[in-house]
């Protein structure tokens, strides 16, 4: 093996981690929807959160992200401690499934229907579908399929590519005295590890082991200990990622250690143990891609079926490692290390986001039922929540826009331009409700109670304004396009009594019926009014547009109104909240 088939390994190994990684953002990306799926299931029943974590890590192609995902979730509450213990044992069994893949490539035989088999033959093919997917089509669903194909074709060319440069190794004793090494258990566990922290990835690991046993020098005896240190060097990225979070996250990657150490320790006892007693002349046999897939998926299978009765167990063993602070770390609500799943990321933001619209919806409900019934517990409330929203805006914006620079589906690339369009207005429609609230608070201090007349108009333009604003909640967080339509009618009734009931204050201070400072609170509340409602016909035409792949609310508006359905549903509202 010379200077070149070095260049040549490197060279393959480069395009095998970059097919892998093009491969996992393919899948990734076209399973977005699906990954939101997932998340809504989280259960705290340690089967089913095996089987959640092992469909993750099978659609996107890595234990390590999925770990580094829990351990995100977990930092930020959405996820309980025992919740993640099955996850991250399905997220060991899930990695498995590229080793099956790459061993498709040690496939031998002669008929036609095998050899179609191989990935040499039918790369070639995926690759040339996937250039006309990705460069030629428009649509992004087809792309992301492109990707996946590309990934697919340069992960297996890369491995062909190794599987070749290294095919001399062979005839050279040097690297079969290495590899006689590895026969020993310790420096085996310890090779496995080190390759696999290195290269953030057991996938990419057991590839190259894969990629060396085609030489066929690579035995049994030395590949055994190795891939049970690739499943130790996996948690490094974990426990990374859990550096600076709070203690059950960090606790979180700790599982993950114990995890596979206590299986890979528990695994070489009974083997070698099983050896005394039964002698395994097959540990000298030349290993192929295939069985080292094999060895792969019954070690990650055995352990989980071992320990996954006693993940109680492992909780209170990171508990026991990792005690309680005195100061606790600040849950965040919106981990970063949820971006290394966009679909993921975004969903967590949306959820936030929803629950802005639903906050915001109670505070203005709230806040002008303050003006007949002041109440400090009703007043508190709603000053939290416009303190909370602030924050909220803040948060979601600064992450949006680190997700806006990952790769994202074309849904998702549209929710995000919703959620950078809406959040700003939800939190000023909390700023509104507050100023009502303080409009209130001056009523009550001041014992400058409104006219009768005036009473009776703001109840009926408050239940206009709950109204639109839970039209607009209620819209949002089902991103329902067709139910945001009704948002805009309800909006213009607001402006019809908002005009109507100025004019008509006006009227009451000519004839003395109000004081000058009566009415300058109750046009303050008009105001405060219609621009919650304004705010409101915002997030509406972003809904609209956004689904229509535009966002030009000008137009929209001016094209809305003379629309008939407007135009009805308009007399609608305007009929159900008549002025006295």
């Amino acid at each position: 093996m010379d200077l070149f088939d070095v260049l040549t390994m490197l060279g393959g190994l480069s395009l095998f981690l970059f097919g892998m990684s093009i491969m996992g953002d393919g899948l990734e990306r076209a399973a977005g929807n699906k990954l939101k799926t997932i998340l809504e299931r989280l259960t705290s029943s340690p089967i089913k959160g095996f089987f959640l974590g092992l469909v993750v890590t099978a659609i996107i192609q890595s234990s390590s992200a999925t770990t580094v995902m829990v351990v995100g979730f977990v930092n930020s509450g959405v996820m309980k401690l025992n919740q993640a213990v099955g996850i991250i044992m399905g997220a060991n069994v899930g990695t498995t499934v590229t080793a099956w893949i790459l061993s498709l490539s040690g496939i031998q035989g002669d008929s036609f229907f095998i050899q179609l088999l191989k990935p040499t033959s039918f790369s070639p093919i995926l690759a040339v579908i996937g250039v006309v997917l990705y460069v030629f089509l428009k649509d992004n669903r087809k792309r992301d399929i492109g990707a996946i194909l590309l990934g697919f074709a340069t992960l297996m060319f890369g491995m062909d590519t190794m599987s070749g440069a290294v095919a001399g190794l062979k005839d050279v004793p040097e690297f079969t005295n290495i590899l006689l090494m590895f026969s020993n258990p310790i420096l085996g566990v310890l090779a496995g590890a080190a390759l696999t922290a290195i290269i953030q990835s057991s996938s990419a690991s057991v590839g190259i082991l894969q990629a060396l046993a085609s030489t066929g020098v690579v035995t049994f005896g030395s590949a055994i200990p190795i891939i049970l240190g690739q499943n130790i060097g996996t948690t490094v990225t974990a426990m990374l990622s859990s550096v600076g979070a709070n203690k059950n996250a960090r606790r979180a990657a700790l599982i993950h250690l114990y995890f596979n150490v206590i299986g890979t320790i528990t695994f070489l006892i009974l083997f070698f143990i099983l050896q005394v007693f039964i002698p395994m002349p097959f540990l000298n046999d030349s290993i192929n891609e295939f069985y080292i897939a094999v060895v792969h998926t019954v070690f990650n299978v055995v352990c989980t079926l071992a320990l996954l009765p006693f993940n109680k167990l492992l909780v209170k063993l990171a508990c026991a490692t990792i005690k309680e602070e005195a100061k606790e770390p600040e849950v965040m609500l919106l981990d970063e290390r949820l971006l290394v799943t966009p679909p993921i990321a975004l969903e967590q933001c949306n959820k936030l986001a929803i629950g802005m619209a639903n906050l915001a919806s109670t505070s203005v409900q709230r806040a002008l039922g303050l003006i007949t019934s002041y109440n400090e517990e009703d007043a508190k409330l709603v000053c939290e929540v416009e303190d909370q929203l602030d924050q909220y805006e803040d948060q979601i914006g600064s992450y949006l826009v680190k997700l806006s620079t990952k790769t994202l589906s074309v849904d998702d690339s549209r929710a995000v331009s919703l959620l950078l369009h809406s959040i700003s207005d939800l939190e000023r429609i909390s700023d509104h409700a507050k100023s009502i609230q303080i409009s209130a608070q001056r009523m009550h201090n001041k014992h400058n109670q409104l006219s009768g007349d005036a009473k009776e108009e703001l109840q009926v333009l408050a239940k206009a304004v709950t109204a639109v604003t839970k039209e607009t909640a209620k819209s949002f967080a089902d991103d329902d396009s067709k139910q945001a339509r009704k948002v805009e009618p309800m909006e213009q009734v607001v402006d019809h009594l908002c005009s109507n009931m100025k004019a008509r204050h006006i009227k009451r201070l000519q004839d003395g019926a109000c004081r000058v400072e009566q009415g300058m609170l109750f046009t303050d509340v008009l105001g405060d009014c219609a621009r919650i409602s304004d705010h409101c016909s915002n997030v509406a035409a972003a809904i609209i547009e956004l689904h229509h792949d535009s966002y030009d609310t000008h137009q929209y508006l001016d094209d809305l109104r003379s629309d008939p359905e407007f135009k009805e549903l308009y007399q609608e509202y305007l009929a159900q909240y008549p002025l006295p």
